[in-house]
C-alpha cells in the first residue's frame, strides 16, 4: 500500500511494521507487560460518543487552539518519545520540522536520539522540553540549563517514572542501549534493508542528551538508575517550579488530587497521561481519568491529554470531556516509520482531515467551541455522574 492509499493511522502502522525490524518496531509499538493499558487507551475513546448536529453553517472550520499563551493551527502536538531514531533514522528531526511547518508543538524527550539543542532549532519556537528528573541533581540541573540556553520556554516534567516500566517485548528482543548487534538483530536488519541502509547513513541511535553519562557507565542499568528517581516528590516539584522561570507542565497525572496539588504549587498545566501504556498495565485509560481531573482543576490550569489518540474525533472527545489540548506520539511516529518525512506528513494530514470532518458532523465550526453538550445523552449522564 502506497502512502496515498493509507486511510488511517492504523494503515500507516501496518506499513511501518513491514518496513522496520521487529526489535525497533516493538520499541515504539509495545507497552507494559500484557499491554492491557496501551490497548484500553485506544478502545476507551471509542466508547465516548459525540452527537451529530445538522443545519449548522460549517462551511468554514477553525481548528486553531490557544494553549500556554501560544496559538497553534491544530489542537494536537507531538508527544515526547525516547530513542525514536531507532524506530526510523532521523525521526526526531523529521517530526520537529513537521511541527514547525504545521504550527504545532513538539515535545523533545530527554531520552531523544537527537540533542535538545538540535531539536529546539528544528522546532524553531514550537519546542517544549520533556524532563526526566535524575537521581543525580547535577544531571537534572545540566539538562535544565541546556534547555534554557536552547530557548525552550515550556518545561514538561514527567512524574510517572518512579520505576522503569516492564516492557515484555523489549525483554524478549534483548533490547539494550547502546544497541547490541546479536545474530537475531543482524538477521532482522538484513530482512529490512531500507531501514538498515538508512540507519548506517545516520549512525547508531543513542540517548544523545546523556552522551557523557553513557561513556562513563558500565551498563545501561547504571544509566537507568541515574535517570529514574523513585524519591521524586512534591517538595522536589516545588523546587523545580521555583527553579524554572518559564511555563511548567507536569506529565503523567491520573488522579484529581494530584492535579489539584500541581495547581496549588503554581504549575501552569498538567498532562493527563499514562505514558501511552508503557509504564504500567493496570491503570485507567486517560480519557476515563480526564473528567474527574477536569472538575478538580478546570479554569485553574491548562489540561492536556495524551495516550491513545488515533483519530481526529479523539481530539474532540478529549475536548468535550474537559481537555484544552491534546498530544499524540505513536500516531505521528507510525507515519515516519511508514514513509519518512512524507509519511509523517501523511499522518498529520489524516488526523487533520478527520478532525475537520468530525467538527462538521457535530455542527461546531471551531475546536475551541466544542463542549460537553456535544457528548451523547448517555455519555453526558455518565460524565456528570463521575464528576
Amino acid at each position: 500500500m502506497g502512502l496515498d492509499r493509507a486511510a488511517s493511522i492504523e494503515d500507516l502502522r501496518l506499513r511501518a511494521k513491514r518496513r522496520i525490524p521487529r526489535f525497533a518496531f516493538d520499541l515504539v509499538d509495545g507497552g507494559a507487560e500484557n499491554e492491557r493499558n496501551m490497548h484500553r487507551n485506544v478502545a476507551a475513546f471509542e466508547e465516548v460518543e459525540l452527537t451529530p448536529r445538522y443545519m449548522v453553517d460549517v462551511s468554514t472550520i477553525n481548528t486553531r487552539a490557544t494553549v500556554l499563551g501560544q496559538t497553534f493551527d491544530v489542537p494536537f502536538g507531538m508527544a515526547p518519545i525516547g530513542m525514536l531514531n531507532a524506530f526510523w533514522p532521523g525521526a526526531d528531526l523529521t517530526l520537529a520540522r513537521l511541527c514547525k511547518a504545521q504550527n504545532m508543538p513538539y515535545a523533545a524527550s530527554s531520552a531523544s536520539s537527537t540533542t535538545l539543542e538540535q531539536l529546539a532549532e528544528a522546532a524553531d519556537g514550537n519546542g517544549w522540553f520533556q524532563l526526566y528528573v535524575s537521581s543525580d541533581a547535577d544531571v537534572t540541573e545540566g539538562l535544565i540549563a541546556r534547555a534554557e540556553a536552547a530557548g525552550y520556554t515550556t518545561l514538561m516534567v514527567t512524574a510517572d517514572v518512579p520505576a522503569a516500566g516492564k516492557r515484555d517485548r523489549d525483554i524478549r528482543n534483548q533490547l539494550a542501549v547502546p544497541f547490541k548487534f546479536t545474530p537475531e538483530v543482524i538477521l532482522q536488519c538484513a530482512l529490512n534493508p531500507r531501514w538498515a541502509l538508512t540507519s548506517l547513513q545516520h549512525g547508531t541511535p543513542n540517548v544523545a542528551n546523556y552522551a557523557d553519562l553513557l561513556k562513563s557507565a558500565t551498563s545501561y542499568a547504571e544509566v537507568q538508575k541515574t535517570l529514574i528517581t523513585p524519591g521524586f516528590d512534591w517538595e522536589d516539584l516545588k523546587r523545580l517550579r521555583a527553579r524554572w522561570k518559564g511555563r511548567l507542565l507536569v506529565k503523567g497525572i491520573l488522579h484529581p488530587q494530584d492535579a489539584g496539588t500541581c495547581a496549588e504549587l503554581g504549575c501552569d498545566g498538567i498532562i493527563v497521561s499514562n505514558h501511552g501504556g508503557r509504564q504500567v498495565a493496570f491503570g485507567p485509560p486517560t480519557i476515563e481519568a480526564l473528567p474527574a481531573i477536569a472538575k478538580a482543576v478546570a479554569g485553574r490550569m491548562t489540561i492536556i491529554l495524551d495516550s491513545g489518540i488515533r483519530r481526529g474525533a479523539d481530539v474532540l472527545r478529549a475536548k468535550a470531556l474537559g481537555a484544552d489540548f491534546t498530544m499524540t506520539g505513536r500516531a505521528l511516529a507510525y507515519g515516519v516509520g511508514a514513509g519518512g518525512a512524507a509519511g509523517a506528513q501523511r499522518a498529520f494530514d489524516i488526523l487533520q482531515l478527520e478532525l475537520i470532518r468530525a467538527l462538521g458532523q457535530i455542527g461546531v465550526a471551531s475546536f475551541e467551541a466544542v463542549e460537553a453538550s456535544q457528548l451523547s445523552t448517555e455519555v453526558t449522564r455518565q460524565f456528570r455522574a463521575n464528576v
